[in-house]
């Protein structure tokens, strides 16, 4: 039986169309990651998911039922981007509250010490630093222990070193064959910590496997060159560029007419091209859809 497994989904807000049209399924254990720049329907779709929102069209099954049934017997986990703390209580009492709450919930002090909030525990939640509030959402998505856990920009506003220690606690959680669906801005996490990946753009789906599959979707290239300060955009075949360490890094569908019109045009310096990372074939498909 699939984890989560969704028909036909839409939903619009107004003449907007968020989601169009999206059926995708879960198997249990997976973690998967949902990609996509702002406005391209993460959030809508991890709503309809979770029952927060009804669809307009389409299903939502999670492990064969409702749910609505799912999160009454506790086999759903959700971590939103912001909200969701009580004004005035600690860190301690929330996750004490919600351990009563669970039929089979982990202790609280496994919970503080998943989060590194042990030294936390008697703060209140107005005295959290933004980082500090995402690791106590955290501990209370997984609290109860989940079947699903269902994360929207878990580390955005986590500093490098919390967010490594976050994915660490991810991955031990996920080994226990729990299923973690996660979006995400940092595509560096999506590719070393997700088993699948989805890239969704104007509320549909453009690519779906795994990370080596997304990149080998596109025929996408990056070519390097000094910089000489030019609008490398223009280029045929670039659809994105950035600068460093002095040098040009140019994200291309079609690098022979990339490399072609740089040395037409004087910019050919100390070139180098390489395959795609997973961050080149992703601006291609989005790029490529606008």
């Amino acid at each position: 039986m699939n984890a989560v497994d969704l028909q036909k989904l839409s939903y619009a807000y107004g003449s907007v169309h968020a989601v169009e049209d999206i059926t995708l399924s879960v198997a249990a254990g997976e973690v998967v990651a949902i990609l996509g720049p702002n406005g391209a329907g993460k959030s809508t779709m991890l709503l309809m998911l979770l029952g927060l929102l009804p669809p307009r069209t389409g299903s939502v099954r999670l492990f064969g039922g409702s749910p609505q049934a799912a999160a009454a017997a506790g086999r759903i986990g959700a971590m939103p981007q912001a909200g969701g703390l009580l004004p005035r209580s600690t860190v301690g009492d929330l996750l004490t509250f919600l351990h009563r709450v669970y039929a089979h919930p982990m202790p609280v002090a496994e919970a503080l010490d998943l989060a590194d909030l042990t030294a936390l525990a008697g703060r209140t939640v107005e005295k959290l630093s933004g980082g500090q509030a995402q690791r106590l959402r955290f501990a209370m998505a997984v609290i109860g222990r989940p079947d699903l856990l269902v994360l929207d920009e878990p580390t955005a506003a986590l500093d490098v070193e919390s967010r490594h220690a976050f994915w660490a606690a991810m991955r031990a959680y996920a080994g226990q064959g729990r299923t973690v669906l996660f979006s995400t801005h940092y595509l560096e996490e999506a590719d070393a910590n997700a088993d699948r990946i989805v890239v969704l753009d104007r509320g549909r789906v453009l690519a779906d496997g795994t990370a080596a599959e997304v990149k080998r979707r596109v025929e996408v290239r990056t070519v390097s060159v000094t910089n000489l300060e030019q609008d490398y955009s223009v280029l045929p075949g670039v659809v994105a560029f950035v600068v460093k360490d002095g040098r040009a890094v140019l994200t291309s569908t079609d690098s022979d007419a990339t490399v072609l019109a740089l040395a037409e045009a004087g910019l050919l310096r100390d070139l180098e091209v390489a395959g795609a990372g997973l961050e080149e074939a992703y601006l291609a498909l989005t790029r490529l859809e606008a």
